[in-house]
C-alpha cells in the first residue's frame, strides 16, 4: 500500500464582541503559490473595535507575508515585535499572535506570542510539544523599558489525523467575573472540551470543531460576547472529494457518458440544475423526489435521488452559493438549511472540488427580461472556483462537457 496522503484543512470561526462592528481578532490563512506552504496567523488586537482590528490585521498581514517571503519564522516574529506599538501604561504589545507555517512535507513550525498555547491532538491524545523560548529585546527601550517579548517556538512533523487548535483569549476568558465562573472558561476546560468533541466524532471537520469551541465559549458569556472570540483549527487528513455537475452536455449523444462519469465518482456528489438531474435520472433509471421543507423565497427547493448527496436547481442556486461564499459563509450555513446553504456546507467540508459543466445554452436564461444575476453557468462556476481557491484554499478543477 502507498503512503497515506496528508491533506491540510484549515478552518476557523469567530464572533465579535457584542455591539462592535469590527472584530478585534484577525484570522488569516494563505497557501504560498511558490512552494505550497500553508501559512496561518491568528492575531488578537488589544481591546476591541476598529483600533484593535487595525492592529490585529497589521500583525497577521506582516506575519503571513514575511513567512511567505522566506524570512525565517523567528526573524519574522522579531521584526513584528519591533514594529508593533506598545502600550506605555502596561508595557505590552498592542497585538498578540499565533503563527503556524506548514510545509507540503508536513513539517510544522509554530511561533506564539501571548495567545493561549495551541493544542495538538493526535491518535485520541493531547500531545505535549517541546517549546523553545526566545526573548526578543525591544529596540525602543524608552517607550517600553520593561518590555522584552517572550516568544514560544516549536516544530515537529505532523502525522495523518493530527489537529492543531489555537484561539484568542476571548475563549479562555469567556464568562470571567460571573458568579458561576469567576475565573472564566479557562484553558483546561477549553482543552477538555476540544478533546471530548474529537473523541465523540473522530471525523469532525476543522471548521465544525472551531465553530463548536467558539459557541461553547459564547455560552459562558450568555451568548453576548464580552470580547472577540476566535478559534482556528488545522487538520491533517485524507482529502475529501466533491463532484458538482451542472448543465446538460452540448451534444445529446454524450448524455450516457455524462451520467457514467457521475456514477463512477468516488466522493460526494451534487447535481445542480433540473435538466441535468433529469439526464442523470433517465440514464441511470433513478427517481427524483422533491423536498419542499427547507426552501426560501430566494432559493428554489432541493430534491433527492439515489446515489446523489444533493440535487438543486441550477443558475439561481449557483449564484446564491457564490454570494454566500463571498460573504460570511461560516455564519450563514449554520443559520439556514436551504439548498444553497447545504451546498456551501458540503463545499466547505470538502478539499477537492471537481466541477463538470455542460455547455449547452439554456434558452430560458437568454431572455433579456431575466435578472442580471442570472449569469451564464460557466461564469458563475469560474467565480465560485476563484473564491474557493483564494479564500478557502480549496483544490478546484473545472471540466467542460
Amino acid at each position: 500500500m502507498g503512503e497515506q496522503e496528508n491533506f491540510i484543512e484549515v478552518g476557523h470561526f469567530q464572533v465579535c464582541k457584542t455591539k462592535q462592528v469590527a472584530p478585534g481578532d484577525m484570522f488569516m490563512s494563505k497557501k504560498n503559490p511558490d512552494d505550497g506552504r500553508i501559512i496561518t496567523t491568528l492575531s488578537d488586537g488589544l481591546g476591541s473595535g476598529i483600533k484593535a482590528n487595525v492592529l490585529a490585521t497589521l500583525t497577521a498581514t506582516m506575519a503571513t507575508q514575511f513567512v511567505a517571503s522566506d524570512i525565517p519564522i523567528k526573524r519574522a516574529a522579531e521584526i513584528i515585535m519591533n514594529t508593533l506599538p506598545v502600550c506605555k501604561e502596561r508595557g505590552i504589545s498592542y497585538a498578540t499572535f499565533t503563527l503556524v507555517d506548514v510545509e507540503p512535507n508536513s513539517n510544522v513550525r509554530i511561533v506564539e506570542y501571548d495567545n493561549p498555547p495551541y493544542i495538538l491532538v493526535r491518535d485520541q491524545e493531547i500531545i505535549k510539544t517541546e517549546k523553545e523560548q526566545t526573548k526578543i529585546e525591544r529596540k525602543d527601550k524608552k517607550s517600553a523599558p520593561k518590555m522584552d517579548a517572550i516568544l514560544n517556538y516549536s516544530s515537529y512533523i505532523a502525522k495523518p489525523g493530527d489537529r492543531i487548535i489555537f484561539f484568542s483569549d476571548g475563549v479562555t476568558q469567556a464568562g470571567m467575573g460571573s458568579p458561576e465562573n469567576p475565573f472564566g472558561l479557562g484553558y483546561e476546560k477549553a482543552k477538555n472540551f476540544v478533546f471530548e468533541k474529537i473523541k465523540k466524532n473522530s471525523d469532525i471537520s476543522a471548521r465544525e470543531l472551531a465553530h463548536s469551541l467558539v459557541n461553547y465559549a459564547l455560552s459562558f458569556d450568555n451568548f453576548a460576547a464580552k470580547d472577540d472570540i476566535t478559534c482556528g483549527v488545522i487538520y491533517f487528513r485524507e482529502p475529501r472529494e466533491l463532484l458538482i455537475i451542472s448543465g446538460p452536455p452540448i451534444h445529446k449523444e454524450n448524455d450516457t457518458e455524462f451520467a457514467a462519469i457521475f456514477e463512477s465518482f468516488p466522493g460526494k456528489k451534487i447535481v445542480c440544475g433540473g435538466t441535468t438531474a433529469n439526464i442523470i435520472s433517465r440514464e441511470l433509471n433513478r427517481e427524483i423526489k422533491m423536498d419542499l421543507k427547507n426552501f426560501t423565497l430566494d432559493v428554489p427547493p432541493e430534491a433527492s435521488m439515489e446515489g446523489c448527496d444533493l440535487v438543486t436547481e441550477g443558475i439561481i442556486t449557483l449564484g446564491k452559493v457564490a454570494e454566500i461564499l463571498e460573504k460570511d459563509a461560516e455564519t450563514l450555513v449554520f443559520s439556514s438549511q436551504n439548498a444553497a446553504c447545504k451546498m456551501v456546507n458540503m463545499i466547505l467540508n470538502s478539499d477537492r472540488i471537481k466541477f463538470i459543466v455542460g455547455t449547452k445554452i439554456n434558452e430560458v436564461h437568454q431572455d433579456p427580461n431575466m435578472p442580471v444575476e442570472l449569469e451564464i453557468r460557466r461564469n458563475i462556476v469560474k467565480r465560485i472556483a476563484s473564491i474557493l481557491q483564494e479564500k478557502y484554499l480549496k483544490e478546484v478543477s473545472i471540466s467542460y462537457f
